[in-house]
């Protein structure tokens, strides 16, 4: 097991439990305590548990917790649909686009069903479904297959070689988090993988973020701020960040909630 995945592992024993012991984690993944405590504290600097003698302790919810589909779709919903709105309209008839796995990807989904000749490629369940449902025959929809998320997405090797032969017009980025340090990220180690697959095959990379998004970090970086040549969110972002996001990416949307 490499250490990204333990570390992974180790949040996800410590938001499940509420707290882990050293000794415990050496004899479950044989490797040394001394592995274990550099893990902790390794994980401790980044701010997702706390170290405490012989072991950890939960402290907010961390950056490896993923909260499944439904729940994710109740938050920041007139934000969401606002920023659907604005990214519906950077595509075109006969555009070859991708959009990622998550909430505000749905939403835009929805609003892209009506748009001739397009071709979409997702990992996500319920994006798919949108498009299925919608059943236009002068669409193209792929799925990539691969290993089921909490959050609906597909990952996994298949879906990484299924998107490593394609090029695509533009991509559209769901996030978990965003910040200076940790770029765009994700609270899943097999997701961000195949989002850096969707990331490389696409001429232009599109993120939708809305305001709760800066400042949390997920475990795993996807790519750095200035990766993105347009970053969609909504008007709750503070004037610092917007300001320091403006300088980071070519182009900086930012839409007002109804």
């Amino acid at each position: 097991m490499l250490a990204q995945q333990r570390q992974a592992a180790i949040l996800d024993r410590v938001r499940a439990s509420g707290g882990v012991r050293v000794s415990e984690l050496a004899t479950e993944y044989g490797v040394s305590d001394m592995t274990i405590r550099r893990d902790l504290e390794a994980l401790a600097d980044r701010g997702l548990l706390e170290k405490v003698h012989g072991g950890a302790t939960t402290v907010t919810p961390g950056s490896a917790h993923e909260p499944g589909f439904a729940a994710k779709s109740e938050r920041q919903r007139t934000e969401k649909a606002a920023m659907a709105m604005r990214a519906a309209a950077l595509v075109s008839p006969g555009d070859a686009i991708a959009l990622s796995a998550g909430t505000t990807t749905a939403g835009l989904a929805q609003r892209l069903v009506d748009v001739p000749e397009l071709t979409v490629v997702t990992n996500s369940i319920p994006v798919a479904d949108i498009f299925y449902r919608a059943g236009r025959p002068d669409q193209t929809v792929v799925l990539t297959g691969g290993t089921r998320t909490p959050s609906d997405a597909l990952v996994g090797p298949v879906a990484v070689a299924a998107i490593g032969t394609l090029h695509l017009d533009m991509l559209f980025l769901g996030v978990h988090g965003m910040s200076e340090r940790a770029g765009y990220t994700t609270p899943n180690l097999m997701e961000a993988e195949v989002n850096r697959a969707l990331v490389e095959a696409a001429e232009r990379l599109v993120v939708l973020a809305d305001h709760t998004k800066w400042g949390t970090v997920g475990i795993s970086s996807i790519v750095p701020l200035d990766a993105a040549d347009v970053l969609i969110t909504d008007d709750g972002l503070d004037a610092a960040a917007r300001d320091l996001l403006a300088e980071q990416v070519a182009e900086l949307i930012v839409v007002t909630a109804p």
